[in-house]
């Protein structure tokens, strides 16, 4: 290759730049430097190792599912800085203080509590490149990266519409969704949507705890807090899950097949969550693709 004093005088660039790229590529195995001859090309194939900020909004068991099968199909190739802001802007901002330059991929879950809109730009401000949103695809974020998400109004609205047969015989439908809660609000939309489609009563409810619960009434729970406290309610009243009373869970976890003959849920596949996500940062991908969803019967409706 030219010395660095040809590089320099025939691009009209500071030698001290020259020498940094020929460093650089030294380090990546590129380049090869012989005392008194100069630089030489010893290989073409350039293997860069892989450190990721990984960023979980919230520990969770399905989280960790999609934790799991990240890790597992990076197959050793990346070094993982791991942390779980707590749906919190002002952690997730101090996180992202680390130098920019010493990670090749930024994989963050985007679900924050308050404080979203300037969450989105903060952002907005790293590298696209670099950049994969798992989970969730906030509208705001600009330009081309990647992402595997849900599409949280079609996903619910479609699960319901397969569970049709076997909630018609419920008069009323009713989702729990928590005040302040990071859930998406496009879950409400279509839950909301398949009601008014099929001229069912519905109710959105914010406290689990305060709700009175009637024979041929089916609920929706959102989070596992809910999810015990229905189950306990319901087991105090000795009403029969699944024939008086009927109940969905969103996203499933291994022990909700065993839990009172089975507790029928609605959910994502985070096991392909975590593998899609992994499979982006190792084609650098800037692909968007859409999670699938299932509905899994059980003997709660």
């Amino acid at each position: 290759l030219p010395s660095i004093n040809e590089i320099s005088f025939e691009f009209d660039i500071s030698r001290i730049t020259v020498e940094k790229g020929y460093n650089e590529l030294r380090k990546l195995g590129i380049l090869q430097s012989i005392q008194g001859k100069g630089y030489f090309i010893v290989s073409t194939f350039i293997k860069q190792n892989l450190r990721i900020l990984l960023l979980f909004n919230k520990l969770s068991a399905h989280k960790k599912v999609i934790y799991d099968a990240f890790v597992k199909n990076l197959h050793e190739e990346a070094a993982i800085d791991f942390y779980v802001y707590n749906n919190d802007y002002g952690l997730f901002k101090r996180l992202l203080e680390h130098p920019k330059d010493n990670y090749t991929h930024y994989v963050i879950i985007p679900h924050f509590l308050e404080d979203e809109a300037t969450a989105i730009k903060l952002i907005n401000e790293l590298p696209k490149e670099k950049l994969i949103l798992v989970g969730k695809k906030p509208k705001g974020v600009s330009g081309e990266f990647g992402a595997v998400y849900e599409n949280f109004e079609k996903d619910i609205y479609n699960a319901l519409c397969q569970a049709f047969t076997y909630l018609k015989k419920y008069h009323t439908l009713k989702i729990i969704f928590p005040e302040n809660s990071y859930s998406a609000d496009e879950i409400i939309k279509g839950f909301l949507a398949f009601c008014q489609k099929n001229s069912f009563e519905h109710k959105i409810v914010h406290q689990a705890k305060h709700e009175s619960i009637n024979e041929g009434e089916a609920y929706i729970t959102l989070t596992e807090e809910d999810l015990v406290i229905m189950l306990e309610r319901i087991i105090n009243l000795e009403m029969s899950l699944g024939k008086q009373i009927g109940l969905i869970s969103y996203n499933e976890t291994p022990l909700k097949k065993f839990i009172m003959n089975g507790i029928t849920t609605i959910s994502t596949d985070f096991g392909e969550m975590g593998e899609t996500a992994a499979k982006l940062v190792l084609t650098s991908s800037k692909a968007q693709i859409e999670n699938p969803f299932y509905l899994t019967l059980r003997g709660s409706i």
